[in-house]
């Protein structure tokens, strides 16, 4: 008998000791890359980027090439926000990449081939990753670099097996409608793939364990193991077992993104109002948000040996949490539709909670975000996960939030704000297959949530 794709993923998800590798072997495998990492990032002045300058005219931060990113301005109207009117730095990325995820049966459970990859800005150096974590210009070799191992079987997917292929949006707040292709590609049993240095075959099962390890599963992993099927019983498809059917959701959305105002402008960097340049950052004056800043990056084991590039470097952590709840059995989670000013279509649905609290300090009581003190001073009986990971480390310097599931306090039953809305978990996997509805946090919480309701 034919076994299906979500019972062969369940059969991954429950194996944990297998003959590609026990967890232990994995985890010494990991420390003894780390160990040996000779990779060094330096944070550097402006003044020393090479094949990076501030444009005369526009003072935007742009490569010679013309390609990779720039930096550039961005205005701002959102009625009805926290703060309704502002000018910011954002990263213009128009090129999509590549976040794909091979996989392949081993004794007939599905193994995933992922890469040990040192970011600039991963704290720490080495996290795990997709098998292929590219952008265009770096798979087209703009920077002259060797070849993207295994980039191949993503641009040429006919003799195999796609799982999942879809665009998905990144940080809003930080990009300007960033899109990265997300791909799990499977290869036949028996076809012969070369595990190349840094690379290793996991089963669902360890990359489960591992999730729950500090900045241990990058995001860029975590957002493409949120696009397979579930697998366990998440309840049955359609409308059946959730709160509100599918096309109320749907129509939901779909209300919020007609009648929100949400207007944006790209801007010369030069014209951001109350953000100041020095040799070393582009920062607010009010000393929140993030700044700007340069790296110097010597790196093993990557396709170019050394660069530098401007970052965005946060200030402080955030917090991304769910809510869960079960209704007649059924897994759900409290996801809010939210705006930001990078999303190519007004809002996205995110976390029940998703902020930098201290950006928020300064701001009213009533511009707190919703359920803040209900996750992050949830009794310990009720968390369910939480673990801090690091956001995209090839754009972002130490960028950090603590994720965290809660079991919910509440009823599931429709909230007093209309932003908010209890989904069952297999509508919202649903929606990860089409571009632009669940963002890249949300992402991240449903592959820790895939852990948790492994049966």
């Amino acid at each position: 008998m034919v076994n299906t794709l979500q019972e062969r993923l369940a059969r991954s998800a429950a194996t944990v000791d297998t003959s590609a590798g026990r967890l232990a072997d994995i985890q010494r495998w990991f420390h003894a890359r780390t160990e040996a990492d000779t990779s060094r990032v330096e944070i550097i002045p402006f003044e020393e980027l090479r094949g990076w300058s501030f444009a005369a005219d526009t003072h935007n931060l742009v490569h010679e090439t013309g390609r990779f990113f720039s930096v550039e301005g961005l205005r701002v109207r959102m009625p009805g926000g926290a703060v309704e009117r502002w000018t910011q730095p954002i990263l213009h990325q128009p090129e999509i990449g590549i976040l794909g995820i091979l996989v392949k049966d081993f004794d007939g459970v599905p193994h995933f081939l992922m890469q040990a990859k040192m970011e600039p800005g991963n704290h720490g150096g080495l996290q795990l990753s997709p098998t292929v974590q590219a952008t265009r210009s770096n798979y087209t070799r703009v920077h002259r670099g060797r070849p993207v191992p295994y980039v191949e079987y993503f641009q040429r997917m006919d003799r195999h097996r796609v799982l999942a292929d879809v665009r998905q949006s990144e940080q809003g707040t930080w990009f300007f409608r960033k899109r990265n292709r997300n791909m799990l590609v499977e290869v036949a049993a028996d076809e012969d793939i070369e595990v190349r240095d840094g690379f290793r075959w996991l089963t669902l099962g360890q990359l489960h364990h591992l999730l729950a390890v500090e900045d241990l599963v990058n995001m860029d992993a975590r957002s493409a193991l949120a696009c397979l099927p579930a697998s366990y019983d998440g309840g049955p498809p359609g409308a059946g077992g959730s709160v509100h059917r599918t096309a109320d959701i749907l129509s939901w959305v779909t209300g919020l993104r007609t009648d929100r105002e949400v207007e944006t402008e790209r801007i010369p960097l030069r014209e951001t109002d109350r953000w100041h340049r020095t040799g070393h950052r582009i920062s607010h004056e009010s000393g929140r948000y993030f700044s700007v800043m340069a790296v110097d990056v010597r790196a093993g084991g990557r396709e170019v040996r050394g660069w530098t590039q401007p970052m965005i470097e946060p200030h402080g952590p955030g917090v991304a949490a769910f809510l869960l709840a079960h209704a007649d059995g059924v897994p759900h989670v409290l996801v809010q539709a939210r705006a930001e000013p990078g999303y190519t279509d007004v809002v996205e649905l995110a976390p029940t909670v998703q902020c930098t609290p201290r950006n928020y300090t300064h701001l009213p009581g009533a511009a707190m975000p919703r359920f803040l003190d209900e996750v992050v001073h949830a009794p310990a009986d009720r968390v369910r996960f939480d673990t801090v990971l690091s956001e995209e480390g090839g754009r972002f310097y130490h960028a950090f939030n603590r994720y965290l599931v809660v079991d919910s306090a509440m009823d599931v039953v429709a909230p007093d704000d209309p932003d908010f809305r209890w989904m069952a978990l297999h509508q919202l996997l649903d929606l990860i297959r089409h571009s632009h509805y669940v963002n890249v946090e949300a992402r991240t919480l449903i592959a820790c949530l895939h852990s948790l309701l492994v049966k």
